[in-house]
């Protein structure tokens, strides 16, 4: 007797099931994909008892017709691929056309559809039997309805893995969520027991976009997201990335899509953790929505049963434009940026300072002392603070912002130094007011204290002046390239014979980094020279670290990492301390330092470096108009 037989349909679907449909969750996805590739512009989701008692997806796409419904349910049949070339070049979300049979293999399904505007729709119904769908007529507009009930009322061992409602429902609603910061132009309606949950309405521009964001992951992040759009040799990147600031304690709220398809993809994820390594504090997680698009020939997704996972043609490509790109938009975040509106009134300047103290040109010397030739203020603050002089005007109601400001500041020159600052005010009316201020005082050797157009700016000066000084060491060593130094004795290091072999074909990109290494047998590698920054590291674990990147993602960023941790070391160490007392100018030059300075928001660890109280904020403090 034969020891191989063939499966049933029911129990090869129900097998099926086990991959596609895991809970309610999963099967709202499959229905949603299917109605998007069939180009609906309004999709209502209707759930109860969290999915297990009725799904419902309808939807105002293209239909199908009699002939195609007993198709659709099953297994293997699709209308998104016809041949091989289509699955190397998948431009759907769905392709694999086993998504229906699986779910009405475990469920009682109904599937209602009319592909035109005429009044001769179609119903089929499947449940978790013989697998043969029952066809009649129905009355439906053009479109599609699906109707799941009873989910694995026919495999109980299943159902006793689900969670509660509340937990089942949660999902389903993550799912949505999902798509719809996938599908902007698409209209998303969820109700749950008759209640409604979500109607978000289709977005046009990005304004529309980002207050679909703000209703999905909350205001805070829209608050501080970055918008980016950059494009290069083929692939597209846009979307919203938080500042460092607005980090997570777990990664949460971390959404990248390729070509309209959710993903969660290692190489993607070490190319973002690269780009905020330099400015997000340790143990935190960032949060951003991004889109890459790329020709479809140029990514795999037919490589994970549920399509979490992708696998790109070029790695390395692909991960280098990632992380440049990411990098360079964190980079170029400045105060301006992270400032609320201001009254229309203020001009806020749109490029940062190019020459004198403004473009903070310090002395090199004395660990860069705060020494400017010429600063807005040049009198020193007295120990005993501001102790004469009448305070000046403030808040005129009627009074542009601006010209206020300018006045205070000025008033309060003369407080300070009335006989240097007699005749000295702001320069004209039409000066731009910097966004970190002017300063007006150090708390506690600590802070300083400085008034911008808004309100009150708070900056740590240690941690201020930590990056400063970091960026510009970043900057000559970049200049100056990698120096080498050979080693007197060569270390010889043994590794696997795959490991060798790599190491033998990425040759050119050690010797880049500051490495010459030669194979000394099939398992022996001997490094000769070395990057002078790096001389005392553990070079043995540092050539296993970027030999392990280079195998995974084709580039590695371990030498510029370790690079920067001396360097971050250093600059921590040359910047101002605690208890330093700093005169007008000194802090008047950090201010416009910072402001020329990139990822001047985060010192060298992550912290931040200023915050902002806007006046709104203190009137509420003190209660002022209540």
């Amino acid at each position: 007797m034969s020891k191989i037989k063939l499966l049933s349909p029911r129990l090869a679907n129900q097998i099926a099931a086990g991959e596609v449909v895991e809970r309610p969750a999963s099967v709202i996805k499959e229905l949603l994909e299917n109605s998007l590739d069939a180009g609906a512009s309004r999709v209502e989701v209707e759930i109860e008892a969290g999915g297990v008692k009725l799904m419902r997806v309808r939807d105002n796409g293209s239909g199908l017709g009699k002939d195609d419904l007993p198709l659709a349910l099953s297994r293997h049949a699709t209308s998104k691929i016809y041949e091989l070339d289509d699955l190397e070049a998948v431009g759907t979300l769905g392709f694999r056309g086993e998504a229906l049979a699986s779910i009405s293999s475990v469920s009682r399904l109904t599937l209602t559809s009319n592909a035109g505007d005429a009044g001769d729709a179609w119903q089929a119904s499947a449940e978790g039997r013989d697998m043969v769908a029952e066809l009649k007529p129905a009355a439906h507009p053009r479109g599609t309805t699906v109707e799941v009930r009873d989910l694995f009322f026919n495999t109980p061992a299943r159902r006793k893995f689900l969670r509660t409602e509340k937990t089942e429902m949660n999902r389903i609603d993550d799912v949505i969520k999902r798509l719809a910061m996938s599908r902007f132009d698409v209209n998303f309606v969820l109700r749950h027991n008759g209640k409604a949950i979500h109607n978000l309405p289709a977005a046009s521009n990005q304004h529309e976009k980002e207050r679909r964001l703000a209703q999905i992951c909350g205001p805070a992040f829209m608050e501080n997201a970055v918008h980016l759009d950059i494009e290069r040799s083929g692939l597209r990147l846009w979307g919203w990335v938080a500042l460092p600031s607005f980090s997570r304690s777990q990664a949460d709220m971390q959404h990248f899509y390729v070509n309209g398809r959710a993903i969660r993809d290692k190489l993607v994820t070490h190319a973002v953790r690269q780009a905020y390594q330099d400015v997000l504090y340790h143990g935190r997680h960032p949060a951003y929505v991004l889109y890459l698009e790329l020709d479809p020939a140029t990514v795999d997704v037919n490589v994970h049963p549920t399509k979490h996972e992708v696998r790109f043609r070029d790695n390395r490509m692909v991960h280098d434009f990632l992380f440049r790109s990411l990098h360079r938009a964190l980079a170029e975040v400045r105060p301006d940026d992270q400032l609320p509106s201001a009254d229309a009134n203020v001009l806020q300047p749109t490029t940062a300072p190019t020459s004198g103290v403004a473009a903070g040109e310090f002395k090199q010397q004395e660990a860069m002392d705060f020494r400017p030739q010429s600063a807005p203020f040049s009198a020193p603050v007295g120990a005993s603070g501001f102790t004469s002089g009448a305070a000046p005007a403030y808040r005129p109601e009627q009074r542009p912002a601006a010209d206020q400001l300018r006045e205070q500041m000025a008033n309060y020159a003369q407080v300070v130094a009335p006989s240097e600052h007699q005749n000295q005010g702001l320069e004209s009316s039409d000066e731009q007011i910097p966004p970190l201020g002017y300063a007006i005082a150090q708390l506690k050797g600590i802070y300083i204290l400085a008034e911008n157009a808004q309100g009150l700016v708070v900056v740590d000066m240690h941690a201020a002046h930590e990056r400063v000084v970091y960026e510009r060491m970043k900057l000559a060593h970049a200049a100056e390239g990698i120096k080498a130094q050979p080693l007197l004795v060569p270390q010889s290091l043994a590794l696997s014979q795959k490991e060798a072999d790599f190491a033998e074909q990425f040759n050119d990109n050690f010797s880049s980094l500051g490495f010459v290494i030669e194979r000394a047998g099939p398992e022996t590698l001997l490094v000769r020279q070395v990057p002078m920054l790096l001389n005392k590291a553990d070079v043995e674990t540092l050539v296993r670290d970027v030999l392990s990147d280079l195998i995974e993602y084709g580039d590695s960023r371990r030498i510029t990492e370790h690079a920067n941790e001396i360097m971050a070391t250093m600059a921590c160490h040359g910047s101002v301390r605690a208890n330093r007392k700093l005169s007008i100018a000194e802090m008047n030059a950090l201010l416009r330092d910072m402001e020329a300075t990139e990822r001047s928001g985060q010192c060298n660890h992550g912290r931040p470096t200023w915050s902002m109280l806007s006046l709104a904020e203190m009137d509420k403090l003190f209660m002022r108009g209540q």
